[in-house]
């Protein structure tokens, strides 16, 4: 498990450095995920401590989020006087995820063998 987290915790700190001495305009946080996938797709597995540690903080997603449900309630007045754009953007979010994974949805069943069939 302290592997997993280090692990992690490289990555993270990795797409940080990168964002900042490239200047790109994403999170450092963002870029250190896809370093993370893009070493799992190298490797061609996800080692055992990271899926179990993976799998853990998953579980505990909610606990993650309080720091931001707390960042709003601080900022409700705002919000308040602000209150389409952020609609707009809680919907527009909603509907374009829920449109990406029904597309991979779709795209990932196409790709599988129909029932009663063999797999190549």
């Amino acid at each position: 498990m302290l592997y997993a987290f280090a692990a992690l915790f490289c990555f993270q700190l990795l797409g940080e450095a990168l964002v900042r001495l490239l200047g790109l305009p994403l999170p450092g946080a963002l870029m250190g995920m896809l370093l993370l996938l893009a070493a799992i797709a190298a490797l061609g597995r996800v080692p055992e401590a990271l899926e179990r540690t993976a799998s853990g903080l998953l579980q505990n997603m909610m606990l993650l989020f309080i720091p931001a449900i707390v960042g709003v309630m601080l900022h409700f007045e705002r919000i308040a006087r602000e209150w389409l754009p952020f609609l707009a953007a809680g919907m527009g979010g909603a509907a374009v995820t829920l449109v990406v994974t029904a597309c991979t949805l779709r795209w990932l069943l196409r790709k599988q063998p129909a029932a009663g069939e063999c797999a190549p």
